[in-house]
């Protein structure tokens, strides 16, 4: 199942027990970074750039439910 993605207008919701604020998400990425390392051969990643990105589950924190959000409303988005 594909979880939708919040925007600046919407956020997750869990349908189950009203949860708006703690999620787990497993996520898929494919990136594309600049890692510079120093004398010491330690890595410091300088850039970085999303190429993909999949959200593979949300899991709430409250009641544990998986892939059980929805998208609702943020305060305020519609004004």
């Amino acid at each position: 199942m594909t979880v939708p993605l919040p925007t600046a207008a919407t956020r997750w919701r869990c349908t189950l027990c009203g949860n708006l604020t703690r999620f787990d998400v497993t996520r898929s990425s494919k990136v594309v970074e600049y890692v510079h390392l120093d004398l010491a051969g330690e890595p410091k990643v300088e850039e970085r750039d999303v190429v993909s990105e999949t959200i593979e589950s949300v899991r709430c924190r409250w009641c544990n439910a998986v892939d059980q959000v929805e998208l609702v409303d943020r305060p305020g988005a519609g004004s």
